[in-house]
């Protein structure tokens, strides 16, 4: 009925439709390194108590000390820390020095589910609006690699904000 709140029908979903454009579903996405979905308005990144061994391994840090260190409870759960830098709250783990132009994680290999999953998040795939929304701050979304419908329903489904 008109007015009636969407279901969330698989088939509804906007990036399964055949682009007319490019006769593919899904979505293109290639990180150009550039830092912004790592910075901006202060914000989260969830970790999980796994997520955190793994960090804290890779630091050579106890679970305690890196929870302690580079953590911090939030209302969601518990986030890496922030520091505050010219582009915003940058992820205490972004490093804008080691490559020249470039934002790197410092963990990329152990990151969290939160970034592995960027930009396939619930609030930027819930819509075309949102996603080319989202796009014009981001400038590898709509390029490069081509992610499926399973794929990027995976990747948006791997943890919840």
């Amino acid at each position: 009925m008109p007015g009636d709140t969407p279901t969330r029908d698989r088939g509804a979903e906007w990036f399964a439709h055949v682009d007319p454009v490019t006769g593919e579903a899904g979505l293109r996405f290639s990180c150009t390194m550039c830092g912004h979905c790592c910075t901006g308005p202060e914000g989260y990144v969830l970790v999980s108590p796994e997520e955190i061994d793994a960090l804290a391994t890779r630091m050579g840090l106890s679970r305690e000390a890196f929870t302690e260190r580079y953590t911090h409870m939030t209302l969601k759960g518990r986030s890496l820390i922030e520091n505050q830098t010219g582009e915003g709250m940058d992820c205490v783990f972004l490093d804008r020095v080691k490559v020249p132009g470039k934002a790197v994680c410092g963990v990329y290999e152990d990151r969290p589910a939160q970034c592995r999953s960027w930009p396939f998040w619930p609030s930027v795939v819930r819509t075309r609006d949102a996603w080319e929304r989202t796009g014009r701050g981001c400038p590898g979304m709509g390029k490069g690699t081509h992610y499926s419908v399973t794929q990027i329903r995976v990747l948006r489904d791997s943890f919840e904000i």
